[in-house]
């Protein structure tokens, strides 16, 4: 009797070490985050689904667990009790992350460490970031010029916007066919160029090794250029009858 008790309590201990395991931690800290609710998110076809979340109470540090199959898009939401809201989005994979940010400029100030995926989409981001602040200074510079009502200088700008735009379409087409071996280049043709040509699209998936073409995001690049192709071979066909 006493070895089927020393048994059984065994299969618990086992039973609920299992049950504390997580695939994903992550690791957080908002400087000045006294209270709110921080939440673990995920998106499933159109819409949020919380995957854990933390009642912040004093303690700025927290910790949120997940199930984690695959790497992936996941966002850490703050809810500040007081109709605020900010979001960040981070590539997760398998093990621990590490987001810390500032309750004043939750979004801009966040600093994310953890997964391979993240270090490669924050070098993406980084070139971004820099497109951004010239087309910043690009939008300046034509209200200043509508002001003056310099109708060359605006109309130059136009097509200044457009070269710009074309540029960083080409970096993030070049950026992912150049790393083929992360998730994240079939991500960035989902989410950043889904309007470029059928063949930039295919030519950044045959790039892509075989495990990244059976991941999740590879798998939907897949799709989403099969999805186009069916389009454009109807458009085509309406257009010959």
């Amino acid at each position: 009797m006493k070895q089927f008790i020393v048994v059984l309590l065994a299969l618990l201990l086992v039973s609920c070490g299992k049950e504390e395991q997580h695939d994903f931690t992550l690791n957080g800290h908002v400087k000045g985050l006294k209270k709110g609710t921080v939440y673990l998110q995920k998106q499933q076809d159109t819409i949020m689904v919380t995957l854990d979340s933390v009642a912040v109470n004093g303690d700025s540090n927290f910790v949120l667990h997940s199930k984690l199959q695959e790497p992936e898009i996941l966002f850490l939401k703050l809810d500040k009790n007081d109709n605020e809201e900010g979001t960040i989005a981070f590539f997760a994979d398998k093990g621990i992350t590490e987001i810390n940010s500032t309750l004043k400029n939750f979004n801009i100030d966040a600093t994310v460490k953890g997964s391979k995926q993240q270090a490669v989409l924050d070098k993406y981001l980084d070139m971004m970031s820099k497109f951004n602040d010239k087309n910043l200074d690009m939008i300046k510079e034509s209200l200043e010029s509508q002001k003056a009502k310099d109708t060359s200088k605006v109309e130059s700008l136009k097509t200044d916007f457009d070269n710009l735009l074309k540029s960083k379409y080409r970096y993030t087409i070049n950026f992912a066919v150049s790393h083929p071996d992360s998730e994240v280049s079939p991500y960035l043709a989902i989410s950043e160029v889904p309007n470029t040509s059928i063949s930039y699209l295919q030519q950044i998936y045959d790039t892509l090794t075989t495990n990244v073409k059976a991941s999740k995001y590879g798998k939907q690049l897949d799709a989403f250029i099969k999805e186009r192709k069916a389009e454009k071979e109807k458009q085509d066909k309406n257009s010959q009858d």
